[in-house]
């Protein structure tokens, strides 16, 4: 289960990340059932990117992967091409993260987007990595 507390953490490591790369970017934490835990969007950070990163922990969240790893999925000719279009529409590109417990049970996930999708992952993976101690 993730707390608030531990939601908390996540964005702030998200958040230092970010400005530490000067990306102004909206991050959300998402709970196991895929359900908003904690969002910020930082000062400035596009409007248009908070469904972005709000989708990506979902879509993480949903299949306990990360972003881009489903994305491999909808290429055309993958095996599950289209699949970006299930479920009220997925987000496939970088940038979401599935968090797990010390058992490697997903109780979450975290989604980032503001910057490029190069950024948006930097930015995940610094978020993520602060709940390895969930």
């Amino acid at each position: 289960m993730i707390t608030i507390e531990d939601a908390r953490r996540i964005i702030a490591a998200g958040e230092a990340r970010a400005k530490e790369i000067g990306v102004r970017a909206n991050i959300a934490v998402l709970d196991a059932s895929a359900h908003m835990k904690a969002f910020v969007r930082m000062d400035g950070a596009l409007l248009g990117s908070i469904d972005i990163a709000v989708s990506k922990a979902r879509t993480a969240a949903l299949f306990s992967m990360r972003t881009e790893a489903i994305g491999e999925f909808c290429k055309p000719g993958g095996t599950s091409f289209g699949l970006e279009q299930t479920n009220g529409g997925l987000v496939v590109f970088a940038g979401g993260i599935p968090l797990t417990d010390s058992s490697n049970i997903v109780i979450g996930a975290v989604g980032v987007s503001g910057g490029a999708v190069s950024q948006d992952r930097e930015i995940a993976e610094a978020a993520a990595a602060a709940a390895t101690t969930v």
